[in-house]
């Protein structure tokens, strides 16, 4: 048997294409099972993150391994586009091997030694454990993953400094205002990565946070944790006269914050600045917004140009790492080697 990855991140696809393929959480259980289904794969797992659409799998031929997912990929999402099918990698043994090490280590990230893919990682892993999709190869794959991306970590600075998404937020939004002291910012939805961004701009001087999520709950829980406000997700708009910043992160499928409803908006705040940053993928913030005066809108593409600022001062680091990842796929190929009826087939990679 051999593992095998197809996927797309932002260094192959624009924002536009990766968020075709994001899939609704709720739907990867359901789509494992009907991975490990197809006849050429053992054992499946898919990672989707705001940056990156993965599929992982065991097979015993890597070509029909990658046949087998991207059949998969396009019933899954019922299309077949140009931009998808030329942002597509595809990894067999040993790179595939390799690749998921430095995923799980931060060193593949747009922000170079982010902490978050790590918890991401695990998730996806309960996710396909939870749906009988995972197996003996990637059980052990994935518990080696999970020691490797601690070794690297724990015995190199490539974690120091600003490595997140959130951090590289308001590092930018500090850039427009300055002084980040007299802000009030709005968070709409209440998962990880708004929680992670709400704390860094509280940590940099912000006095007041608002929370707004569809699950009312999930908001007040979050808003106590902030010593914040929260608000139901129906009454956002009537909060928006005295905001300064919005961080959007939802799971919607659609576009929450509009040009139509920006226009009224912003005439009763007087045209002063609005900095809209759109952490989410289906993006929640229709791009024309930023065409209105005094309306500045930042998504994951244009974090990644202030994320390579932060890359330049890491190049030492991620040379370290990647010998450390180095010598531990070599053990991991060392195992699968030992492993009864285990073929050998020359690795197969593109993209």
């Amino acid at each position: 048997m051999h593992i095998v990855v197809v996927g797309l991140n932002y260094q192959t696809a624009p924002l536009e294409v990766r968020e075709k393929l994001a899939p609704p959480p709720a739907t990867i259980p359901d789509a494992l099972r009907s991975l490990v289904a197809t006849r050429g794969l053992s054992e499946g797992l898919i990672l989707s993150t705001c940056n990156r659409m993965e599929v992982y799998g065991v097979t015993p031929r890597p070509d029909d391994g990658f046949q087998h997912i991207e059949q998969f990929l396009h019933k899954l999402h019922a299309q077949r586009t140009r931009e998808i099918d030329r942002a597509v990698y595809r990894f067999a043994e040993p790179e595939s091997i390799r690749h998921l090490f430095r995923v799980a280590s931060g060193l593949d990230s747009m922000v170079v030694g982010e902490t978050e893919i790590f918890g991401q990682v695990k998730q996806a892993y309960e996710t396909a454990r939870g749906a009988n999709a995972t197996g003996k190869f990637l059980n052990q794959l994935l518990q080696k993953t999970f020691q490797v991306a601690k070794f690297v970590r724990s015995t190199t600075d490539i974690g120091k400094g600003n490595v997140s998404i959130a951090s590289v937020a308001v590092d930018l939004a500090e850039r427009i205002f300055g002084s980040l002291s007299n802000r009030r910012v709005m968070v709409i939805g209440a998962g990880d990565t708004s929680e992670r961004t709400a704390r860094a701009l509280l940590s940099r001087g912000v006095p007041s946070v608002i929370v707004s999520n569809r699950n009312f709950d999930r908001a007040a829980e979050l808003a106590r944790q902030l010593h914040a406000m929260a608000i139901h997700f129906d009454d956002w708009e009537r909060e928006f006269a005295g905001i300064d910043i919005v961080i959007s992160s939802t799971s919607a499928p659609h576009f929450i914050i509009t040009r139509e409803k920006l226009i009224p908006l912003m005439k009763l705040r007087q045209q002063r600045p609005l900095f809209l940053i759109d952490i989410a993928v289906p993006r929640d913030i229709e791009p024309s917004v930023n065409e209105l005066d005094n309306v500045y809108v930042y998504n994951l593409d244009d974090l990644r140009l202030v994320a390579e600022e932060n890359r330049q001062t890491r190049e030492l680091e991620l040379t370290r790492c990647e010998e450390i990842i180095r010598g531990k796929v070599e053990q991991v190929q060392s195992w699968l080697r030992r492993q009864p009826n285990r073929t050998e087939h020359p690795m197969c990679k593109s993209g």
